[in-house]
């Protein structure tokens, strides 16, 4: 029965990418344009539902932080809902109850999402609003204050979550100074020292139509669309952008152990190293590989041994970040502090298996149909279209790049895995980050006391 369930999937899998790849000289999101002021700006025609989902991408995520400020560009997105120059924070969200709107504001890694979705029949009111809390945000003392205040209340929370001391420790370490060594939330000290004028200064700088991407997706023709865009965002100033600058990570020449000592039942263990940005080609190898090794639940080699044959783990898996800049590749499992290390000593067991071995044939075909299959549910609504249509004009990879997936993930080999795991894979130097109880962690040396790597109140 399951020689041929996976039969079916490959055959399925043919079929699938077939079509696609077929359909690919034909096939685009949407179609994309640019005003005069430099905005680009990406529309998609789809009648289903009679709403429309428009989202603004800023260049002006973490890697703008500024030297001291981490934080600076979430808490700038968080307040663009939170009062205007002519709307307080309580009509701003009445106006969305009103509307039966969806409007959010949020900073990550590389960049701040602004997005709303509206009925049709309220896309004004919808598009004057957000272009109110886009353009004009107050940035008031008290709203500052509030928010800051819930910032930190949450990493008060975050210290009693092993997980996240453990991913604040590994980053940290791992990224040095690097803007991707905070989350995009920033430090609790940072924080303290960010003011209105810091705020203003970031939003005159970066929140410019020539650093930004419009993405407009749902009920509309052409036309309209270009009539509201251009209403709404046609007079919006363009600027000059500063270059971005970044300091290069740190190098890992060795295996490095971060040992934070928690009295806890289990330990949260981290295994990782840097990997590779968004723009690489070996991306895709690496999203099998992930999937093989770590990525792809029950059906993962370190499921499989670390937790279902050995029963070492409560949960074990592996994930990495691509984005403007090479993020991290990291393997996270939680198991009894009595098993941590030989819980490790399985994992890099793995990770040199996955090195010096090809993948099977099976294993590469049911990755393959995953990845392929599991695509269209991330354009399956107007706001993931427009979420979409924003990320592959963000990253460069063509309005056609749906179509194109199934091309450049089919005809991957085991061998390509195989270089991709040699290349980023080390298992000879990693970082290695535990948040346990040490008196039970036998084999672990002494918690770390380096400066940034010791449990501090805001981990």
């Amino acid at each position: 029965m399951k020689k041929l369930l996976i039969i079916l999937c490959i055959i399925t899998l043919a079929v699938s990418a077939a079509a696609q790849e077929s359909a690919a000289p034909h096939q685009v999101l949407g179609v994309r344009q640019k005003l005069p002021n430099g905005l680009i700006w990406l529309f998609s025609e789809q009648h289903s539902l009679p709403l429309v989902s428009v989202k603004i991408l800023i260049r002006g995520g973490v890697l703008r932080d500024p030297p001291g400020k981490a934080g600076l560009a979430n808490l700038s997105a968080l307040l663009l809902t939170q009062g205007t120059k002519k709307r307080s924070a309580t009509q701003i969200a009445r106006e969305v109850d009103f509307l039966g709107a969806r409007l959010a504001a949020v900073g990550s890694d590389d960049y701040t999402s602004v997005s709303l979705t509206v009925l049709k029949k309220n896309l004004g009111p919808g598009l004057e609003l957000l272009k109110d809390i886009l353009l004009n945000p107050a940035f008031s003392k008290d709203e500052i204050k509030r928010k800051v205040a819930q910032l930190k209340a949450s990493f008060q929370t975050d210290q009693d979550e092993p997980g996240i001391v453990a991913s604040r420790a590994f980053h940290r370490r791992l990224f040095g100074e690097y803007p991707y060594a905070h989350p995009p939330k920033g430090t609790p000290e940072d924080l303290a020292t960010i003011d209105s004028k810091d705020l203003a200064a970031f939003h005159d700088k970066f929140y410019r139509p020539n650093n930004a991407i419009l993405t407009v997706v749902g009920d509309l023709s052409p036309d309209e669309a270009n009539e509201w865009v251009t209403r709404t965002f046609g007079e919006w100033k363009e600027a000059s952008i500063p270059v971005l600058k970044v300091p290069a990570p740190p190098d890992l020449k060795n295996v490095e152990k971060i040992i934070i000592d928690k009295s806890i039942t289990q330990a949260n263990i981290i295994w990782g190293c840097l990997a590779i940005a968004r723009h690489n080609p070996d991306f895709y190898s690496l999203q099998l590989l992930n999937y093989i090794l770590g990525g792809g639940g029950f059906s993962s080699r370190l499921m499989n041994d670390i937790r279902e044959d050995r029963g070492l783990a409560y949960s074990v898996s592996s994930s990495f970040q691509a984005g403007l800049e090479p993020g991290a590749f990291t393997i996270d499992l939680e198991t009894k502090n009595q098993s941590a290390g030989e819980a490790v000593v399985q994992v890099i067991r793995e990770v040199k298996r996955i090195r010096s071995q090809p993948v099977s044939a099976t294993e590469l075909a049911e990755a393959k149909s995953y990845m392929i299959g599991s695509f269209p549910a991330k354009m399956d609504s107007v706001a993931k279209r427009a979420a979409m249509l924003a990320y592959v004009e963000f990253y460069g990879l063509g309005l056609d790049y749906p179509w194109r997936y199934p091309s450049l993930i089919k005809n991957l080999t085991p061998a390509d895995l195989q270089k991709t795991a040699e290349k980023l894979l080390h298992p000879e130097r990693y970082l290695l980050v535990v948040v346990g109880n040490q008196n039970e962690m036998p084999g672990f040396a002494p918690p770390t006391t380096s400066p940034g790597d010791k449990e501090t109140k805001h981990d």
